[in-house]
């Protein structure tokens, strides 16, 4: 009986120095930190390097641009909801948080050197004046770039000139733009040949994707910059 208190003890202890083994195992020694007991709580994916985020360059392009090159993103507008936007090299050129955007024509004109931008309006071409926009495209430098976003109705009041000064800064579909389509262009005075840069989706019940638009227009790419601008 007198046995039992030292008996104890000794189990006590030696339980004791087992315990402090096997949590000195678990840790990975006393400087390891927890790095072996972390293991028990691991999945074999959740080990696994996560996949790195692909890189965005200047207007979110997934590449970035020769040198030389004026990098853009047009989004046109869709329906009569959400307003167009024109990026170029990662500035917001138009966009509706900047509060430059309307029905009918979005227009940004360029320096198609140096990129900067020299005007930005918007032409409503259900209910304006034509002639507001005839003004503003008439007398272009030799050299500007001009950016078009439609938003709404880009057409209505298209006249035989309109459409011609737009064919002349090299859009191919200008002639035949019609209610409600979605149009997005880049073009510049003076080009010799029809620019790259354009897409235009006919106003069709058929197709549509929204009821009376059809689907909103994105086009990015990379512009040379001019030799010449006024």
């Amino acid at each position: 009986m007198r046995l039992a208190g030292p008996l104890r003890i000794v189990v006590l202890i030696i339980t004791m120095g087992l315990t402090w083994i096997l949590v000195t195992i678990l840790l990975g020694g006393l400087g390891g930190g927890f790095p072996r007991i972390q293991q028990f709580f691991t999945s074999p994916e959740s080990s696994v390097t996560a996949e790195p985020r692909a890189r965005k360059y200047k207007c979110g392009l997934p590449q970035p641009c020769p040198e030389e090159h004026l990098a853009f993103r047009i989004v046109s507008g869709a329906a009569n909801v959400i307003g167009p936007k024109i990026c170029l090299e990662d500035k917001m050129l138009m966009s509706s948080v900047k509060d430059n955007v309307g029905r009918g024509l979005n227009i940004a004109l360029v320096n198609g050197v140096s990129g900067e931008l020299l005007e930005a309006r918007a032409f409503d071409m259900w209910a304006g004046d034509v002639n507001d926009l005839l003004k503003f495209i008439r007398p272009l430098h030799e050299g500007t770039l001009v950016f078009v976003a439609s938003y709404d109705d880009p057409a209505t009041k298209m006249n035989e000139e309109t459409r011609k000064l737009f064919t002349e800064l090299g859009s191919r579909n200008a002639k035949e733009l019609a209610f409600r389509d979605s149009w997005v262009f880049v073009g510049a005075k003076g080009v010799q040949n029809k620019s790259p840069f354009e897409q235009h989706m006919k106003n069709s019940k058929h197709t549509n994707k929204y009821e009376g638009w059809p689907e909103a227009l994105e086009m990015e790419g990379c512009i040379p910059r001019r030799s010449v601008a006024g």
